[in-house]
């Protein structure tokens, strides 16, 4: 036994070793959200696991090369040498784990650690990095055994090749077919059923002008969990005139469920008659939201506007999915833009035939997935036929190609995090802060972005693997830590284990977006009635008060 476990030791290549554990420490340096030790152990697990890989690589590389390798007393002081430099930076490294992680909950007004507990997380990434490091070995030896067969019949490097391919072929088939369809499987069969979830829902509206009434063209056992809560929740017409004290309307919401009718262009038509029917075209305001991949709407851009706009208002929506975006973003980000095209076709489409001095003013709404579908709705021919009146994208993730092209495009000099397009008469960007500059004027067509510098599900990018982001330059935002520094591979692992924290921080920061940067956003595209300083300030205060849910 004891030989066998010293073998095993002995089987570890010290290059392989030291490069782990140099990659280990950079990966508990902060990224742009707080961890707890577990996601950071099995963070930190990967990278033991890459960075033992990336140093067998290195030292594959420069023997193929046929380099030197130092011998005899020299190999054994550099090893020492290399021991210690490695140790020192390890231990330092732990040591400023807390102080870490502290330096971003500071930023985002969170309670300070007392301890990121570091050996707990050396035990989970030592476990993690083992069993991936195992899995490692098998494909190599696999790779072995079949090069070990096919010997016979070709040459040793053409048998080698093949069997790296067949191997994979096999393992990258069986992951496919026993792993990843079973884990999305669960995954879909689990979403699928909360989506379902009757307790604690809101019950089956009764009057008549509601979407999912016994009038509707809806069911309401048709719409799912974020539906209902959508069409219940909200202020009411008592609600908006107890704020201002003034009339207003009932704010009109139209959800068509994913159950509902089984094609997106069938849920499009069923939204626009069910639209139809309760006078959603008689209103000053119509907004086609496109919703996360939840299904779910933010109360805080939903229930701004219609404060804004005394409840003279209609907002349509339909579902596309019932998993987490940042799942359904994996698996299929396009559903979220096939929905939101079928919606806006079949509202856009009467909507211009309606006379232009009584219609309503019609703009997009989106978050994060919902973002990536409703930006791609308004094409260019759109724009020159007969223009929509602008957009609120909030949280673009990643894959967005419009948003990209826009800060690909900004004004030279402004930080990638708060970019300025052009001059401003068609894209604006916000943040926290409002940046919208309310004294320049607008063009016929208002859009605006709102993104956090610390959402992983905006800045995550695959060349973070080998690419310092623009948003980590000399000016970055004030929500980032002033310590993040970026590392190859390993910033690339930090911001995508991000992503589904991404919604674990205060309002305000990371994935979660507040109604006060929504209420600045639609105050700058709408030019709602209710949004001089004083009534701006009023309603802030009164979402201030509130507990706005999250998904």
């Amino acid at each position: 036994m004891k030989k066998l476990l010293l073998d095993y030791k002995n089987s570890f290549s010290f290059v392989g070793l030291s490069v782990a554990g140099l990659f280990f420490a950079a990966s508990v340096t902060p990224s742009l959200l707080p961890r707890t030790f577990v996601v950071q152990g099995i963070l930190s697990g990967f990278s033991l696991a890459i960075g033992y890989g990336v140093g067998l690589a290195g030292l594959f590389s420069y023997q193929f090369l046929g380099l030197r390798e130092p011998e005899g007393r020299v190999q054994v002081i550099a090893k020492r040498i290399t021991v210690v430099l490695v140790a020192v930076v390890f231990i330092g490294f732990i040591w400023r784990m807390t102080a870490w992680q502290n330096s971003i909950r500071e930023l985002m007004q969170m309670e300070p650690l007392e301890s990121a507990y570091p050996y707990r997380t050396a035990i989970i990434a030592i476990a993690v990095g083992a069993i991936l490091v195992a899995f490692a070995r098998a494909f190599g030896w696999s790779c072995r055994f079949v090069a070990d067969r096919l010997d016979r019949f070709v040459p040793r490097r053409i048998a080698s090749a093949v069997a790296v391919v067949f191997v994979s072929v096999v393992i990258m088939t069986l992951s496919n077919d026993l792993i990843v369809k079973n884990l999305l499987n669960a995954a879909d069969h689990f979403f699928a059923n909360l989506d379902e979830i009757s307790d604690e829902v809101p019950a089956k509206p009764t009057e008549e002008f509601l979407t999912g009434s016994d009038e509707s063209l809806v069911s309401w056992n048709s719409i799912g969990r974020q539906g209902k809560f959508f069409l219940a929740g909200g202020p009411t017409k008592t609600d908006i005139e107890t704020l201002w004290q003034s009339d207003a309307d009932h704010p009109i919401r139209v959800y068509v469920g994913l159950r509902s009718r089984p094609t997106p262009k069938d849920r499009a038509k069923l939204a626009l008659e069910e639209l139809k029917r309760v006078g959603g075209f008689e209103r000053s305001v119509l907004i086609v939201a496109t919703p996360t991949g939840t299904g779910w709407l933010d109360p805080s851009a939903v229930d701004t506007i219609e404060y804004l706009h005394g409840g003279d208002t209609a907002i349509v929506s339909t579902q596309y999915s019932y998993l987490p975006s940042w799942i359904t973003i994996l698996i299929d980000p396009e559903r979220s833009i096939r929905s939101a095209q079928a919606l806006f076709d079949e509202v856009y489409s009467h909507w211009k035939t309606l006379p232009k001095t009584s219609r309503p003013k019609l703009y997009l709404q989106g978050l994060s997935l919902g973002s990536l579908g409703s930006e791609i709705c308004s094409d260019i021919y759109t724009v020159f036929e007969d223009p929509i009146d602008g957009a609120v994208w909030s949280g673009p993730p990643f894959p967005s190609r419009r948003w990209r092209q826009a800060i690909n495009n900004r004004v030279e000099g402004t930080p990638v995090w708060l970019p300025k397009f052009r001059d401003g008469r068609l894209l604006r960007f916000t943040a926290q802060e409002n940046a919208l500059e309310p004294d320049r004027p607008w063009g016929p067509m208002r859009n605006v972005y709102i993104q956090h510098a610390s959402d992983p599900m905006v800045w995550f990018s695959p060349d973070l693997a080998w690419s310092r982001p623009r948003w980590l330059g000399d000016s970055r935002g004030p929500d980032v830590s002033s310590q993040l520094r970026w590392y190859p591979i390993i910033t690339f692992l930090q911001i995508g284990f991000d992503i589904p924290m991404a919604t674990t921080v205060p309002i305000g920061f990371g994935h979660n977006y507040s109604p006060s940067s929504y209420i600045d956003a639609w105050v700058a595209v709408t030019d709602p009635p209710f949004a001089d300083p004083k009534q701006r300030r009023q309603l802030k205060d009164h979402f201030r008060s509130l507990d706005t849910p999250k998904p």
